[in-house]
This record gives C-alpha cells, structure tokens and sequence, in this order.
C-alpha cells in the first residue's frame, strides 16, 4: 500500500470510528467478516415529544439512549416549510448525522398551517393544499428522510355538507398533485388512520386504504398506529397481516397515550405479526401524555421494545 492510500485507508477509519463514537455506544458496532447481522427492527422517535429541546440536543439523547432514526413535525422547526432555508436544512441533516441518527421522515403534516385542508370543497383550497404536501416532500428529501405520515385529523375531517364520496374525490386529487414530487424526491406519504374520536375521515384502515387506491401511486401507502388500531374490530395484529403489503411505517405508543409498553398493551403479539410479515420500515415512539418526561418516555419506550424484540427473534440483536 502507498503512503498515499495508507493515509486515505486511515483517515476513513478515523472518521467511520468518530461517527460510531458520537453515536453512543449502544447506536451500532462494526460486524466481524465472519459474523451475520440478526433480523431486527429499526426503532426512531417523534421529535415533538421533547417539546421545547434544540433539535441537536434531541438527536444527541436519543443517539445516546440507542435509537437509530427520529421523525420530525414540521411545526417544531416552522409553522410553514417552506420559510426553512436551505442552510437550516443542511444543518439540521448534519446535526442528525452527527448523532448517528437518521431523520426518517415527517409527520403532523398540516398542524399549525393555515388555509389547508384535505377534503375542502374549494378548489383553490385544494390546490393550496396540493402545492404544500409538494412543499413538505421537498423539505423530507432534503433532510434525509423518506416517508412522510399524514395524520393531520384537523385538516381532512369532512367538512359539513360534503359526502363521504366527494371527500374522498377532493382527497385523492390533492394527493395525485403532490405525487410526482414526491416521486422524485424518493419519498413515500403513509395515510394514517386515527380513529373516531379523533376525525370523520380515513378514521378505519380499510377507508385509508379505499383513499390509498383512489390515488393510485406507489408514492402513497399506509401507515399504522397503535393507539388508533384500538378502536377498530379487528385486533391489532389481524390488521398487520391484513394491511401488511401496504404498510411503510409504524407508530408504537399505549392507548393511555404513553409509550410502549408503558401501559397494558402487549406488543409481544403486535411485533410477532410484524415480523411475519417481514416489516423492513422504521418502528416510531409517538406519545402525546408526555407527563413521566422526555428521557423517561425514550429510555423506557426503547428497553421495553428491545425486550420485546429479543422474545419474537430470540438472541439478541446485532446493530
């Protein structure tokens, strides 16, 4: 070897190890030539559950606590994406890479804009709308990110006087606008059922689905969450082997709001399901109680999901 690739050789090891050090150490290790990395998931958190933290000193901690991704609400960073200069983007990327960490990708699209709406009867309105989810793919990309979650239950409940039929017209156009964005910036938008209590529309997996189709794109899927998955007929799992093929992300939290297994909900059987139907996307803490605190909700979250993990794998995994 040169002097030449000698120094090169070195100077990407000391880099490569200086990126696993600012990890933490249980962010990942190096797997020997003859050792095989065990099946696993991928465990990311929402960013929104620190509240108030500087974005450097979220993906720090949970770097540091194990985690490997965190999802963004765009509100934390700017009511409107696309005031984010490029400059903050960059930043905020490398802040994440920094860490170890990966930014998945966005959710609570709409929250806190203004003038947008899934299902408004208003074609300018819709076309707005269009133009913004256009907007947020092109912030994702630039962040790394590649799935975008669309809950927002605000800004798709059906508004008064429209059908159920026409709303899911409305919302299949707005989406079919957005698609070649997003297309182009890699990035996949999940349709996430909440539930009644929480909206009128695309409150069941199957009317999520039903929209999902409506829009025809492989740029828009489904994505599940569990305190959401409570409230429909079938269980939690049934609903992972039925949706399964469509499912591109995860949101694990308990129905009391907290994190997993911070409550009486059993994700044994959920990840069981998950791995049968060899689920590749990211696994992400969603809480909206965030009473027991930020580190507590992420520390714990992580041990019980890893634990849980070890059982539906056996072993334990190598990162």
């Amino acid at each position: 070897m040169s002097n030449q690739s000698r120094r090169s050789f070195l100077k990407q090891s000391m880099t490569a190890g200086a990126a696993l050090a600012a990890a933490g150490p249980m962010a990942g290790r190096l797997l020997a030539d003859d050792e095989e990395a065990k099946p696993g998931f991928k465990y990311a958190m929402c960013n929104e559950t620190f509240v108030d933290w500087p974005q450097r000193k979220i993906f720090n901690f949970l770097g540091k606590c194990g985690y490997t991704g965190v999802e963004i609400a765009p509100f934390t960073i700017n009511n409107d994406v696309t005031k984010v200069s490029a400059k903050q983007r960059k930043r905020l990327r490398k802040q994440a890479e920094d860490a170890g960490i990966e930014i998945v990708g966005l959710h609570w699209l709409l929250s806190k804009t203004e003038g947008l709406h899934l299902t408004s009867p208003d074609k300018a309105v819709r076309a707005k709308t269009a133009k913004y989810i256009a907007a947020l793919a092109d912030f994702c990309g630039d962040l790394g990110g590649t799935a975008m979650i669309f809950g927002s239950p605000k800004q798709r409940n059906i508004p008064e006087g429209v059908t159920r039929e026409d709303a899911i017209k409305y919302a299949a156009e707005v989406l079919q606008e957005a698609m070649p964005t997003l297309a182009k910036r890699k990035v996949v938008l999940g349709l996430e059922p909440l539930g009644p209590k929480e909206t009128n529309f695309m409150a069941t997996t199957a009317e999520a689905l039903q929209v999902a189709k409506a829009v025809n794109s492989p740029n828009c899927k489904l994505m599940l969450d569990c305190k959401a998955m409570i409230h429909e007929k079938e269980s939690i799992p049934e609903l992972i082997h039925k949706y399964g093929k469509w499912t591109i992300h995860f949101h694990a939290n308990d129905p009391n709001l907290q994190g997993p297994g911070m409550g009486e909900l059993d994700f044994v059987p959920i990840f069981r399901a998950l791995k049968d139907i060899d689920f590749k996307g990211w696994i992400s803490v969603e809480t909206f109680d965030y009473t027991p605190g930020p580190e507590k909700i992420a520390r714990d979250s992580l041990r019980y999901m890893q634990r849980v993990e070890r059982k539906v794998f056996g072993g334990k995994k190598m990162t």
